[in-house]
């Protein structure tokens, strides 16, 4: 999957602290600045593809394998905006090793894991310093770049930054598919070269890393949202494997410290998300526009590469090339995008974007039974491409232009985080789905492993054109609200 990679709250930071770095060594605070959001990126994306063969590897079930997923989404999504905040207090360079360090260490843990236990264990710590080191890595390139120079070193940053995330994937199918079954142990542990490089560079050439022992941390709201999106997830995710239904003791709890953390936000001194970004209309729509398309992109990608994998027998190579088009059309288009964004608003663009998903979507509806990769499935998530090239960058003009400067960081920082919350429900809610699914249209295995079982290809694939039908139906509506919600610039 590639995504835009996250902007964390660097607008409201002071210019370039002078003894952060020697001028000489800013170069070397931008690589571990990319090495560092790469880790964060890819680790949420590969995953997709070495599912089946973790899921072999470990005898996981499909909602352990969800739990592999989400183990890692959770801490992440919810805790993103608190990691901003902790560099502000503690320094932003020492938060963004710290987070280093615990993901490369979980990251081994992760790659010799014995059990699956063990495995969601490590991927939660996983996500806990991804949480702590995303948010670090744009914010020390402005501390580290002076104004005349930061843009620069900032459009390096994404670029670099969405082309690991685009590749991360292609490279870790082909390991899977040039290795043996235990191979995907590798994606892993070649965290720990990356991850030791980015470290050294931080502990060898950062000067003074300031900090602000008054910043407040909003603690409690981080319990709170991290609580009830992880009793919701665990709610949602029991009825996967479609024997049981949705437990709604979990659902109703999460639900209801969901509502605790609102209230908390509203009243709380120094809140994570300030209630108030969301009385403006653009601000508070595109947000909404982003859960809809996220929600249904992170399903597709998540249940995609184990159709083809384990429903159409496809080697994870292969697999992993059906995103490639994603690669080359999200940089290609966003830049125009956000452009023309502009000059014609926003919500055109979104609309038009989520309206291409909306069509791909409905493509692999189609294809799905043909079983063709080259002149069928690729053109589709090509239209699936084009699709992201027009969201990823308008709806950032449209949060940014919803939102005061002052709390520009913030409210993109939100934007991020409610785009993972969006693949966090996605996966559990829609893994309760396919699940029956699969079962219903005559499986007798589980959905994503590998089987011999009569009828189980048939089955997964049907099962998965259920999961196409609804996302093109929340692709549609994001289409429709953006077109007619998001506001067009004033003649």
């Amino acid at each position: 999957m590639a995504e835009e990679p996250a902007i964390p709250d660097v607008m409201q930071k002071p210019g370039t602290q002078p003894g952060f770095c020697a001028p000489e060594a800013r170069i070397f605070i931008l690589i571990a600045a990319i090495l560092g959001s790469a880790l964060g990126f890819i680790d949420g994306t590969v995953i997709a593809i070495a599912l089946p063969a973790i899921r072999a590897g470990l005898g996981a079930s499909l909602v352990e394998a969800q739990w592999i997923n989400n183990g890692y989404l959770l801490p992440l999504g919810a805790l993103i905006l608190l990691g901003g905040a902790f560099g502000d207090k503690f320094g932003t360079a020492r938060i963004f090793a710290a987070g280093i360090a615990v993901f490369v260490v979980a990251s081994l843990v992760c790659a010799a894991a014995p059990t699956t236990q063990i495995m969601i264990g490590a991927r939660v710590v996983q996500g806990i310093g991804a949480a702590m080191m995303v948010p670090g890595s744009l914010a020390m390139i402005a501390r580290a770049y002076p104004e005349a120079e930061r843009g620069r070193a900032i459009g390096i940053w994404a670029a670099a930054s969405a082309l690991t995330t685009a590749l991360g994937p292609i490279l870790g199918g082909l390991a899977l598919s040039l290795g043996g079954p235990e191979m995907w142990r590798l994606i892993f542990a070649i965290n720990l070269p990356l991850g030791g490089l980015a470290l050294y560079l931080i502990l060898t050439r950062v000067g003074d890393d300031p900090t602000r022992s008054a910043a407040p941390l909003d603690v409690v709201g981080a319990a709170l949202i991290t609580a009830g999106l992880g009793l919701v997830a665990f709610g949602l995710t029991a009825a996967a494997e479609g024997h049981g239904d949705v437990r709604p003791l979990p659902v109703a709890a999460g639900f209801a410290a969901i509502a605790i953390f609102v209230f908390w936000e509203a009243r709380a001194r120094a809140p994570m998300v300030p209630l108030s970004l969301f009385q403006d209309r653009g601000f508070a729509m595109a947000n909404l526009a982003t859960l809809l398309i996220y929600f249904a992109f992170s399903t597709i990608v998540f249940f995609l590469p184990m159709t083809l994998i384990a429903g159409w027998g496809l080697d994870e190579f292969l697999a992993s090339a059906a995103f490639a088009p994603l690669s080359v059309f999200i940089p290609l288009l966003s830049a125009q995008a956000g452009k023309l964004a502009d000059r014609i608003g926003p919500g055109p663009l979104i609309g038009a974007g989520a309206a291409l998903m909306t069509l791909a979507y409905l493509g692999l509806v189609a294809i799905m039974p043909s079983q063709e990769f080259w002149t069928r499935l690729l053109p589709v998530t090509a239209v699936m491409g084009a699709g992201m090239g027009l969201v990823v960058a308008p709806l950032s003009t449209a949060i940014m232009g919803g939102a005061p400067s002052a709390l520009a960081g913030t409210a993109s920082g939100i934007n991020n985080a409610v785009g993972r919350v969006a693949g966090l429900v996605s996966v559990a809610l829609m893994g309760t789905i396919v699940g029956a699914a699969y079962l219903r249209l005559g499986g007798t295995d589980s959905f994503g492993v590998f089987s011999d079982a009569p009828g189980h290809g048939a089955a997964m694939i049907a099962a998965f054109q259920t999961l196409c039908w609804l996302c093109a139906a929340l692709s549609a509506l994001a289409a429709l609200l953006s077109w007619l919600v998001i506001p067009r610039p004033q003649a």
